[in-house]
């Protein structure tokens, strides 16, 4: 069993039609945001990580696996998409292959 801690984070876009009008800028802030949490994809931390299309407003989710809350606050707070975009963090219990 892992002594891991798990959140399960959503992103929510500024507004709802975002994934298919963002602007150039708001594009690349995107870019950047995936290239962010890739090594932590990579490295097992985010377990998964995406956008949904839900047909009301898409928005973005990612499941972490992280040692503790502070750890969980620096990554999200360093993802460039952190502002533009918001964050809702919920605590959970995460059924995992490892």
């Amino acid at each position: 069993m892992s002594d891991k801690k798990h959140f399960f984070l959503k992103l929510n876009p500024p507004r709802a039609t975002f994934m298919a009008d963002m602007t150039n800028a708001e594009r690349s802030v995107m870019q950047k945001h995936v290239a962010y949490w890739k090594p932590y994809v990579d490295n097992g931390t985010v377990i998964v990580l995406g956008p949904v299309s839900d047909p009301k407003g898409g928005y973005g989710i990612a499941v972490v696996a992280v040692d503790n809350e502070q750890h969980l606050e620096q990554l999200v707070s360093a993802d460039p998409a952190n502002g533009m975009n918001s964050y809702e963090i919920y605590p959970m219990r995460a059924v995992t292959k490892q």
